[in-house]
């Protein structure tokens, strides 16, 4: 219900209501605790508007945002060292607030998605939804063909079992060598891991797609743009969520317009499970 509401993917919803941020009836909440539409709810101490309660409905608000993150920016709304964040660059809401579907490091560049829904971004993070993700990555050096294997085939580092699903070998010469790489997850560094068992130090790192969503080569470093009103639709479809509708309004941004007129960022992609 908070998700919905658009205070954040429901993974941060619970690290809210784990930490105490969220009432029931003036009773701290708990994880998996049933509401009813008569309940007072409120997040540190301001009462959730009764507007964005209810059953989960289609949404005519729904928005989702492409941005190609640089090195250097951190995933998080405020940073105790004071490092950039994502989101200082994003357009402001009107209502809600923008969610991140998933993160990347700081040394880590290339496609983040961020929605106003957070049932969206739970469908997209969610394991059981079974989305890849696709980075391209430059090593100082070369895997033979047994090494690549290797990693396809999964390696143990500390407890934890490490694997690509795909590797492809795309450009390079001298030290520097291109791959492309897919991962089912993303645990902590799992890629620099991988490459290091083998001896190799990663220099680059960019995701360059996620699930369906690739990143197009029109958005520039440090860029966003809007996902257009057919690819929304699509991605919703494709996800099996109910399909929002849009209002053809004046207020929508000039970011939704030129968005609308340019080319599908989306690939064909396996049937997701229900």
């Amino acid at each position: 219900m908070l998700a919905d509401a658009g205070l954040g993917s429901r993974r941060e919803m619970e690290r809210w209501i784990a930490g105490g941020r969220v009432t029931v009836n003036d009773s701290a909440a708990h994880l998996g605790q049933r509401v009813q539409p008569e309940d007072r709810i409120s997040v540190d101490g301001k009462p959730l508007r009764q507007r964005s309660r209810g059953k989960r409905k289609p949404s005519s608000d729904a928005r989702v945002l492409l941005y190609n993150k640089p090195v250097g920016e951190v995933c998080t709304r405020r940073d105790p060292e004071g490092r950039r964040t994502i989101f200082e660059h994003l357009p402001e809401l009107g209502s809600g607030r923008w969610i991140s579907i998933g993160r990347l490091d700081i040394a880590t560049s290339g496609l983040l998605l961020l929605t106003t829904d957070g049932a969206l971004a739970n469908r997209m993070m969610h394991p059981s939804t079974g989305l890849d993700r696709e980075y391209a990555v430059r090593v100082d050096g070369r895997l033979s063909d047994e090494q690549c294997q290797s990693l396809l085939a999964g390696i143990e580092d500390d407890g934890e079992l490490l694997a690509f699903s795909d590797i492809q070998y795309y450009d390079g010469r001298g030290r520097n060598h291109w791959y492309h790489v897919v991962l089912m997850e993303g645990r902590n560094r799992e890629i620099r891991r991988l490459f290091e068992s083998c001896g190799l130090m990663v220099s680059r790192l960019k995701r360059v797609r996620f699930g369906p969503v690739v990143l197009p080569s029109r958005l520039a470093r440090g860029r966003f743009e809007t996902l257009s009103e057919a690819d929304t639709k699509s991605l919703y479809a494709q996800l099996k969520l109910p399909v929002p509708h849009f209002r053809n309004d004046r207020r929508k941004s000039e970011e939704d317009r030129r968005g609308a007129k340019k080319s599908s960022v989306l690939i064909p992609y396996p049937e997701i499970d229900g």
